[in-house]
């Protein structure tokens, strides 16, 4: 089975974020599932200005360069006013600048987040879904992942403390891995 590498972009900034402590358990989980999980860092990132295009910021071109240098990219966002958080939008702004040079194009996306409310971050993921499909970045529509964050669930170190949620995850980035498999045999024929 090919082992693919791939991108995360985690969409709160926050160090104490439950979503970054989701990509710690996702990263423990990805090698059962034959994925090497690598954050690709967006705090860094000034806001986007398409000024900028004729000279990209050196953050922006090594994020630019992360992406493409991934077989597959995982988006984990938070839930900001039944919407995406603003950075993470920034993010995805530069990825597909300058016109033309659109880093997510053709490149498989999954999304997955976490919230204290009961559908978890539902409303943001089907905004952050509606814009990879206008960046041509072929999504993983199925199983969708709402983690509803309970105290305790995930660990500082990412282990997942119910085992069903364990589970859970674990078949999704198994899922990433086939969405993977298909977008790259569509690729070669």
């Amino acid at each position: 089975m090919t082992t693919y590498n791939v991108g995360v972009l985690i969409g709160s900034l926050s160090k104490d974020s439950i979503n970054r402590r989701l990509f710690t358990a996702l990263a423990r989980l990805a090698p059962s599932a034959d994925l090497r999980l690598a954050e690709v860092p967006i705090r860094d990132l000034p806001m986007y200005n398409r000024d900028l295009d004729s000279a990209l910021p050196e953050e922006v071109t090594a994020f630019k360069a992360a992406i493409e240098a991934s077989d597959a990219v995982i988006l984990i966002t938070p839930e900001y006013n039944r919407s995406i958080p603003g950075a993470l939008k920034n993010a995805l702004d530069w990825a597909s600048r300058p016109w033309g040079s659109n880093s997510l194009a053709g490149k498989p996306s999954a999304v997955i987040g976490t919230s204290i409310g009961a559908i978890g971050t539902a409303v943001a993921q089907q905004h952050l879904r509606s814009i990879l499909s206008f960046l041509n970045s072929p999504e993983l529509s199925q199983p969708e992942a709402y983690i509803q964050t309970v105290p305790g669930l995930i660990t500082d170190e990412g282990e997942v403390t119910n085992e069903s949620t364990a589970e859970f995850l674990l078949n999704w980035l198994k899922a990433v891995h086939t969405h993977a498999d298909k977008v790259a045999l569509a690729a070669a024929a």
